[in-house]
C-alpha cells in the first residue's frame, strides 16, 4: 500500500470489498486461546457433562411414563423424581465452573490483545499519530477487542456445546426411533441455507456499524477534550456540534436496528422450520402410537429431544452468523497489528557508552509517506477510502515529494546551531530525525559517529532532550510531570530542575505545591508556566543533546525573560539545535543554518551571513530586525 509519490495513497482494489474468511484467519484467532489451554479444556469438559445431564432428563420421563407409573412402583417414582431435581442442580454447579473458566480465558484474551495493540501502536513513528484519529484508535482498542473476545469465548463455547448436543441428541433419538429421527433431521438443509445468506449480510452491517461507531467516538474525543470544548464555545458552534454528533449517532442507531431486524427475521424463519419439523414428527409419531409400534413414553421423550435438537441446530446456524460477524472485530484488530512500523530497533542495536553530543547528517534526504506513516485509514483491508494529494502534509505535497534533500553537516559537541528559514522549509522535520521520530529516507543521521538506526531507542532517548513548541502535560501532578523524564529521581533533584527552569517559586506558592494537579494538557497553567515545566522535565533528564523549538509567542515580557534564563541553563554545556524565533538566540548561536525548500542553502555566523546578502539577510530584514519583542514566526 506504500510507495514513492502521492499516488501510492490512493490505490484501491475493488476485489477487497468482498472479504473471505479462510482457515489462516481462524487459526490466527484460535492462537490467542492457546495460552489458556487449561481453561479451554475445562470449558469443553463442562460442556460434555452439562449436555449429558440435560439429555438424561427425557429418558427419566420415559421411564416414569412407561414403567414406574403403569407398574405402580412408588420407589422408582421417588427415585426418578429426585433425579429430575438433581440434574438441574448439578448442571448449575458445573455451569458456574464453566463460567469461571470462560471468563478467565475471555478477559485474559482482552488483556493480551490490548497490551499487544497498545505496544504496537506506541512504537509507530510520529507520522502515524499525525494521520490517525484518536477516537478511531480508542474504538479499535475497546469495542473491537471486546468483540474479538466473543469470537473465542462466547461464540466458540456455544459452537462446541451445540455440536456435541446435536450429535448426542441425534444418537439417542436414533436409538429410540430411527424413522422419526430421520424426519426430524430432514429440515437441516433449510437451517444451513438461511445461515449462509444471513451471515454475509450481517457481516457487512457489522463492519459498517464498527466504522460508524469509530467515527462517533472520534467526534466525542475531539469535541469533549478541553481544547475541543474551548474551540466550540469560542466560535459558538455548540448547536452545530450537537447536530453533527446526533447525525453520526443516528447512523450507528440505524445500523444497530438493521442488525437487530436481520436477526429477528432469521430467528422467525428458523422458528417456522422447527415448527414444521416438530409437527411432522408428532403426526407420524401419533400414528405409530395408535398402531401400537411406539410407546407413549417414547413419543414424550422424543418430543423433549426435538427441542434439544432444533434449539442447538438453530443456534448452530446463528453461531455461524455470529462467528462471521465477530471475525470482523479480529480483522480490525489485525489491521492495526499488521501495520509495519517505520521506526524499529534492529536486532543487536547498541547503546552509546559515553555521549559526547556530536551530530552528523550525511547525505540525508527525507520523504513523507513511508511504511506505517499513513495512519489507520491506509490499512483498511476491505474497501478503504483513498486520500487525495490535498490531504498530505505540506512538505509531502512538493512536486518532488522530498521534505529534506542533500543535507551534509556536522555539529560539534557543545555547539549551538540556530535553524532559520521560511515556513515549510523543513526545520521541524530536520529536528525530528535526530531523536528518530522519523528515519531518513536516504543517507544517515549519526550521533558520535554511530548511525541512529544502529542505536537502541532507549539510548537515543537518554542522549537527546526535546522541548517542543507546544508543551504537553499529563493530567497529573506537577511532580509527576517533571519526574516523567526520570522516574527514579529524588525529590531534591526534582526541586533542583524546577529551580534551574525558574518554576520553583511559582510551584512553591501554590497551596498544594508540587502535588498540584495541572489539569488535562496542563490547562490550569499559563503558557509560560507549562513551558518552564517542560524545560524542568528536560533538565532532570540531563541530555547531552538538546533540540528546542522556541515558543515565546503570546507571552508577556516577564514570562519570556524567565524562559530565556531557563533556556540558558538548559543549553549550557550541551549540543543545541534550536528552531530560532528570537533575535537573541540567533545572535548567540555559534552557527546559523538557513533552510529553504528542504535544503541547507546557507550556514555560518550571523555577521558572515548578513554580509553575504542572501536569504538570511532577507529574513533578517523582514522578520527579525524590526520585530519587538525579539520574536519571529518560524
Amino acid at each position: 500500500m506504500h510507495g514513492s509519490g502521492w499516488w501510492a495513497y490512493v490505490k484501491y482494489d475493488e476485489e477487497q470489498d468482498r472479504p473471505q474468511v479462510d482457515w489462516a484467519l481462524v487459526k490466527r484467532v484460535l492462537g490467542y486461546a492457546r495460552p489458556y489451554a487449561g481453561q479451554l479444556a475445562l470449558v469443553l469438559g463442562t460442556i460434555v457433562v452439562i449436555s449429558l445431564l440435560t439429555l438424561a432428563q427425557p429418558l427419566l420421563m420415559r421411564e416414569l411414563i412407561d414403567n414406574a407409573i403403569p407398574n405402580g412402583n412408588l420407589g422408582l417414582v421417588t427415585l426418578l423424581g429426585l433425579g429430575m431435581v438433581a440434574v438441574p442442580l448439578v448442571n448449575g454447579v458445573v455451569g458456574v465452573l464453566q463460567g469461571w473458566a470462560s471468563a478467565t480465558m475471555g478477559f485474559g484474551i482482552i488483556l493480551d490483545l490490548r497490551r499487544q495493540l497498545f505496544g504496537h501502536v506506541l512504537r509507530q513513528s510520529i507520522g502515524f499519530f499525525t494521520n490517525t484519529k484518536t477516537g478511531e484508535l480508542m474504538s479499535r482498542m475497546n469495542s473491537d477487542v471486546v468483540g474479538a473476545r466473543q469470537a473465542v469465548t462466547s461464540t466458540f463455547v456455544t459452537l462446541a456445546s451445540n455440536v456435541f448436543t446435536v450429535i448426542a441428541t441425534a444418537t439417542i433419538m436414533i436409538a429410540l426411533e430411527w424413522r422419526l429421527t430421520l424426519l426430524a433431521i430432514a429440515v437441516l438443509p433449510a437451517f444451513l441455507f438461511a445461515a449462509k445468506g444471513v451471515g454475509k449480510k450481517l457481516r457487512h452491517v457489522r463492519r459498517r456499524q464498527m466504522e460508524e461507531g469509530a467515527d462517533m467516538n472520534t467526534i466525542m474525543q475531539e469535541t469533549l477534550s478541553v481544547s475541543g470544548a474551548l474551540l466550540v464555545k469560542l466560535f459558538g458552534r455548540t448547536e452545530d456540534e450537537d447536530d453533527r454528533f446526533a447525525g453520526q449517532a443516528s447512523k450507528v442507531r440505524d445500523l444497530s436496528i438493521k442488525q437487530a431486524l436481520i436477526g429477528r427475521w432469521f430467528g422467525m424463519f428458523l422458528g417456522g422450520v422447527s415448527a414444521i419439523g416438530t409437527a411432522v414428527v408428532f403426526w407420524v409419531g401419533a400414528v405409530l402410537v395408535i398402531n401400537g409400534s411406539l410407546t407413549v413414553g417414547t413419543i414424550v421423550a422424543l418430543s423433549a429431544y426435538l427441542t434439544r435438537l432444533y434449539g442447538p441446530l438453530a443456534s448452530l446456524s446463528n453461531t455461524r452468523v455470529e462467528f462471521a460477524t465477530s471475525l470482523v472485530s479480529f480483522e480490525r484488530v489485525f489491521e492495526v497489528l499488521d501495520m509495519p512500523s517505520a521506526v524499529l530497533e534492529k536486532p543487536g542495536a547498541v547503546a552509546l557508552p559515553g555521549v559526547e553530543g556530536r551530530i552528523q547528517f550525511a547525505g540525508v534526504g527525507f520523504q513523507y509517506g513511508g511504511a506505517g506513516e499513513d495512519g489507520l485509514e491506509s490499512v483498511r483491508r476491505y474497501g478503504w477510502r483513498g486520500i487525495t494529494r490535498e490531504d498530505l502534509p505540506e512538505a509531502a505535497r512538493r512536486s518532488d515529494g522530498w521534505a529534506l534533500r542533500g543535507l551534509d553537516f556536522t555539529i560539534e559537541p557543545g555547539e549551538t546551531v540556530a535553524l532559520v528559514g521560511p515556513s515549510g522549509a523543513g526545520k521541524t522535520t530536520l529536528t525530528y530525525l535526530v531523536p528518530r521520530l522519523y528515519d531518513a529516507t536516504e543517507g544517515a543521521v549519526l550521533i558520535d559517529g554511530v548511525d541512529v538506526r544502529d542505536l537502541r531507542l532507549s539510548s537515543i532517548a537518554d542522549a537527546v532532550g526535546v522541548v517542543t513548541q507546544e508543551s504537553y502535560l499529563f493530567h497529573d501532578t506537577i511532580d509527576a510531570n517533571i519526574r516523567y523524564s526520570r522516574p527514579d529521581a529524588s525529590d531534591e533533584e526534582i526541586r533542583a530542575a524546577a529551580l534551574a527552569a525558574n518554576i520553583d517559586d511559582f510551584v512553591s506558592g501554590l497551596s498544594t505545591g508540587y502535588e498540584t494537579v495541572v489539569g488535562e494538557r496542563g490547562y490550569r497553567l499559563s503558557g509560560g508556566e507549562k513551558q518552564r515545566l517542560a524545560i524542568a522535565r528536560v533538565l532532570l533528564k540531563d541530555p547531552k543533546i538538546l533540540i528546542l523549538d522556541e515558543a515565546t509567542s503570546h507571552l508577556d515580557a516577564h514570562s519570556e525573560a524567565l524562559i530565556q534564563e531557563a533556556l540558558e541553563h538548559v543549553m549550557e554545556g550541551r549540543t543545541s539545535l534550536v528552531i530560532a524565533h528570537r533575535l537573541s538566540t540567533i545572535l548567540n548561536a555559534d552557527r546559523i543554518f538557513v533552510l529553504d525548500g528542504g535544503r541547507l542553502v546557507e550556514s555560518g555566523p550571523h555577521e558572515e551571513l548578513l554580509a553575504a546578502g542572501g536569504l538570511y539577510a532577507s529574513l533578517f530584514e523582514t522578520q527579525f530586525r524590526n520585530r519587538s519583542p525579539e520574536w519571529a514566526p518560524a
